[in-house]
């Protein structure tokens, strides 16, 4: 069974109908928080049901439902309430317990599901249907790009059994292209900044006074850091900071920078990896000295933006 990484801390998988014991005690927390925008036969009929009436549409290739798991736990998910290739129309939806709320989820596994259904399957218009004063709902309509085509009153029967105005949100083809390859962009751009920021704080050329306390900025906090050769080594970043600003601020190693000469970056939904080789130069007690080595970069989407995972380097043997 496939599982996609949403933050390092939570999974997008199929939700199927052997979840439904799990699926009923995940309903029965999340019930007065999604009752009011959910219809009934989502919120109320068995389990079981539910999600055989979803597998039996992705068996027929017109829907589906993939469920959130944070740290292990059910709390939410992503379907589609409709897929039609004829067409070229889908419809999707979310829920999520308060527990998860805050964390962005909702929008990343909808963007898994809009990359698959119009990327993949050549879908055309993904519509989002939501309640009117569903504010939550309205806003990841919002991230993800949708515009509101228009608000068709008193046509939304919720769960709780009141009435409301139903909004109809959608995305086109075009323009979810348009956004996935602005986004492809500026994720290029944050782990470009993150290399060049690592790069950069190791130089104290012209006696600028480095502060390698700043790697935790660029890091998660259990990031690590690792080297080749003869004097290979794995730090924790406190362990690896220490002896290093002690060297670049002691007067043993002045005039130092290093900088990419080259690199390949490649990202694989929230994760990335950046193969890099460098050059480096400095004036070691008293004498000059340059060098070049390869690095491996690995960096993670998190909620507070991409970060970095782990750094190693090698340095070449035979430095010029």
């Amino acid at each position: 069974m496939f599982a996609i990484n949403l933050d390092g801390h939570a999974e997008l998988r199929p939700l199927q109908p052997w979840h439904a014991a799990e699926f009923a005690e995940h309903r029965e927390r999340a019930y007065e928080h999604i009752v009011p925008w959910v219809g009934a036969g989502f919120a109320k009929d068995d389990a079981s049901l539910v999600l055989q009436r979803y597998a039996d549409k992705y068996a027929k290739d017109a829907g589906g439902i993939w469920g959130i798991w944070l740290e292990g736990k059910l709390v939410g998910g992503v379907l589609l309430v409709s897929f039609d290739l004829r067409s070229g129309v889908s419809e999707a939806g979310c829920w999520l317990e308060p527990a998860a709320v805050g964390r962005g989820l909702i929008t990343r596994a909808a963007t898994v599901l809009l990359d698959w259904v119009i990327l993949e399957r050549g879908i055309e218009r993904v519509e989002w249907h939501t309640n009117a004063r569903n504010a939550p709902s309205i806003a990841v309509a919002k991230r993800l790009g949708m515009s509101l085509d228009g608000t068709m009153r008193s046509a939304f029967p919720s769960a709780s059994g009141e009435r409301g105005d139903m909004e109809v949100w959608s995305v086109l083809a075009p323009e979810w292209r348009a956004l996935r390859s602005a986004a492809s962009d500026a994720d290029k751009a944050a782990v470009d900044a993150l290399a060049t920021g690592f790069l950069s704080l190791f130089t104290n050329v012209g006696g600028v006074v480095p502060d390698l306390s700043r790697i935790h900025e660029l890091f998660v906090p259990d990031g690590v850091i690792a080297n080749g050769g003869p004097r290979a080594g794995l730090f924790s970043l406190d362990a690896f900071i220490a002896p290093r600003q002690e060297l670049l601020t002691s007067g043993e190693l002045t005039e130092f920078s290093e900088w990419e000469t080259w690199e390949r970056t490649e990202f694989f939904g929230d994760v990335a990896h950046r193969l890099t080789r460098y050059r480096k130069q400095g004036v070691l007690r008293g004498e000059p000295f340059t060098g070049s080595g390869t690095k491996s970069m690995q960096f993670l989407r998190t909620k507070d933006g991409w970060r970095v995972t782990a750094v190693s380097w090698d340095d070449d043997r035979f430095a010029s």
